[in-house]
């Protein structure tokens, strides 16, 4: 089985006392924002935009191919529900500053 990495970060997975990691293909997978103006609020005595924010059409990502699974972002992944060969990553292992590392597995979506 194949693994692309659709994302722009290496990939670490941690399996054990193993890591193993995954380079980005190149390609990155992208879900299309929209943003447009909801108005403000006031945070202490500050006016601060709000926004309303629309996601559209997922980029950059390759049809289908036999035995290969692409790793994408959790949006990507949610943007595209109905393939089957995309995966996230899962069970996530932070450093001491609380900063995303690596992943222990990798999950199919919900």
């Amino acid at each position: 089985m194949a693994l692309v990495n659709l994302t722009p970060h290496a990939l670490s997975l941690v399996v054990g006392s193993e890591t193993v990691t995954v380079p980005p293909s190149g390609t990155v997978a992208r879900v299309t924002v929209t943003r447009e103006s909801a108005g403000t609020v006031i945070v202490d005595g500050v006016q601060v935009p709000l926004y309303r924010t629309t996601y559209g059409a997922v980029e950059g990502l390759p049809a289908p191919a036999p035995d290969t699974l692409y790793v994408v972002s959790s949006l990507v992944a949610a943007a595209a529900r109905d393939r089957r060969d995309l995966v996230v990553p899962d069970d996530l292992v932070r450093d001491e500053q609380g900063r995303v590392i690596g992943a222990r597995g990798l999950a199919f979506p919900a």
